[in-house]
């Protein structure tokens, strides 16, 4: 079973990937993660990542769609795959789709996690953690127990990160919507693409795609 996951910047689908990975032993395949991998593995397509990063340029798609190629091929990933972040854009797919064509292999679903982008914002721009031991809390959604004492050390030392306020979120969901979800008339047409809730609870939003690949 081979997968894309799709989803704004905060659907979750880094995460659901992660569980589904472990649950359906399937292989994640993060492209910025198979880069850095690549390199430090000193494979000819990772030399040539290597080279273009050194150099201050970004690497292209048919590198990318090389290292794909490569890390498909392994054991790890002999009951499929999920990519997480990959294609971005329709010229990613398209190329995505015929290097798995010489391959005999094909890409199944193309799950998106469907979010209300407004509550996204509210969620994402309302986190903050404890500095001591990471415990996530929330403005609104998950105060701690007592006002200014982390729920778990008891620390009293918050943080929060500089890329979670409402004015980024909104950008970074601009950009996905401008160059990311054409994809989804893209792989409609072809009749792989599945929308799932992702406003649920961690655990319903894994049940629903547990159920869903399965079947």
């Amino acid at each position: 079973m081979n997968l894309i996951f799709l989803g704004a910047p905060g659907s979750g689908k880094g995460t659901q990937a992660e569980i589904i990975e472990r649950e359906l032993k399937l292989c994640k395949l993060s492209t910025g993660d198979m880069l850095r991998a690549a390199v430090k593995a000193g494979t000819e397509v990772g030399k040539r990542a290597e080279a273009v990063m050194q150099a201050g340029g970004l690497v292209s798609d048919d590198i990318v769609i090389g290292i794909i190629a490569d890390k498909i091929t392994q054991p790890e990933c002999k009951n499929g795959f999920i990519l997480d972040g990959f294609p971005r854009t329709i010229g990613q797919a398209e190329a995505l789709d015929e290097m798995l064509e010489k391959n005999s292999m094909k890409i199944n679903k193309v799950i998106e996690l469907a979010v209300d982008e407004k509550i996204l914002v509210e969620r994402i721009s309302g986190r903050f953690s404890c500095a001591k031991c990471g415990a996530g809390y929330h403005d609104k959604f998950k105060k701690p127990k007592r006002d200014g004492h982390c729920d778990v050390c008891d620390g009293t030392e918050f943080a929060r990160r500089k890329d979670d306020n409402a004015e980024t979120v909104t950008e970074r969901l601009k950009a996905y919507n401008n160059q990311t979800a054409p994809l989804k008339p893209y792989y409609e047409k072809k009749g792989k693409l599945v929308q799932v809730d992702a406003m649920q609870e961690i655990d319903k939003v894994t049940e629903v795609l547990e159920k869903l690949i399965k079947n």
